[in-house]
């Protein structure tokens, strides 16, 4: 302990002690002890006082960005639910108009033809693997559709009622080789056959069969359905020809249709559940 009071360690500390007493003595002779006890004060208290300060702004910045968080959050399911409603209203929008559109056809369909009861439908399903592109319509026998029954649109022949469930029906096309019906053409009034063609098919297309060797048919002419038999009505527009050819035995040609209504494209048809002359014989005029 003695050689601690007489080490070079104790004479510095003594020194600084009474450095800082002096300091002491000369600040409370300017300021007096109260202000010496203040600036004492301050200098410990104010450090405190910024690593408080420092820790609040800390704390009301995180708080701020927790809140921040919070309302953006909200703010995105107030926008997500805008657009689930904005969303619902088109579909709506284009469901009225896809309507509109159908119930104008189908009043102009009943304004040129008074006798028509029919069955407005849509497609539900198509067959892939059928080459023919038959598919499935949304009404059935609980809405009067029948086996048999012609399927149109505004625009012409499709086909007609090949199989029918209750709120369901398969429609086979015009383009199916098991498909026949009588057809004229409009400018030359000449009879034919319209049947499905596995080659033809495949290019959307029919042919008309039995015209005779000296027919005047051309490209162009717009052939329309006879009424013969009762199993269509009279001058539905089936399409028109693209091509005139000799059949192989040369007896009689025969010609390539296009179909007025790209098959594979409706959304939309019409069942014609009723019609003057359906089921009895009718004769071109």
């Amino acid at each position: 302990m003695k050689e601690f009071f007489k080490s070079r360690k104790f004479k510095i500390l003594v020194v600084v002690l009474m450095l800082m007493i002096g300091f002491m003595l000369q600040a409370a002779s300017r300021y007096g002890i109260s202000g010496l006890m203040e600036n004492a004060l301050n200098y410990v208290v104010t450090p405190l006082q910024k690593l408080s300060s420092g820790i609040a702004d800390s704390a009301s910045g995180f708080l701020s960005k927790f809140v921040l968080a919070g309302q953006i959050d909200k703010k995105n399911k107030e926008l997500e639910e805008e657009i689930r409603i904005l969303r619902e209203q088109l579909v709506d929008y284009e469901t009225y108009k896809q309507e509109n559109e159908q119930y104008r056809d189908l009043l102009e369909l009943k304004e040129h033809n008074p006798d028509y009861q029919f069955e407005p439908a849509a497609v539900i399903g198509r067959d892939p693997s059928d080459r023919y592109s038959s598919f499935t319509i949304d009404k059935g026998a609980l809405h009067d559709v029948a086996l048999g029954d012609p399927v149109i649109t505004a625009d012409g022949l499709v086909g007609r009622i090949s199989y029918v469930g209750a709120t369901y029906a398969k429609v086979t096309t015009i383009l199916d080789p098991s498909s026949s019906l009588g057809v004229y053409d409009i400018k030359t009034r000449e009879t034919a056959i319209l049947s499905g063609h596995a080659a033809l098919s495949l290019e959307g297309k029919c042919k008309l069969n039995y015209l005779s060797r000296e027919s005047e048919a051309a490209a162009e002419d717009i052939i329309v359905t006879s009424g013969e038999g009762g199993v269509f009505p009279k001058d539905i527009i089936v399409g028109t020809i693209t091509d005139i050819q000799h059949e192989s035995s040369g007896l009689s040609l025969y010609a390539v249709i296009e179909p007025v209504v790209d098959i594979d494209a409706i959304t939309d048809v019409v069942v014609l559940t009723y019609f003057l002359g359906q089921g009895s014989p009718q004769e071109t005029s």
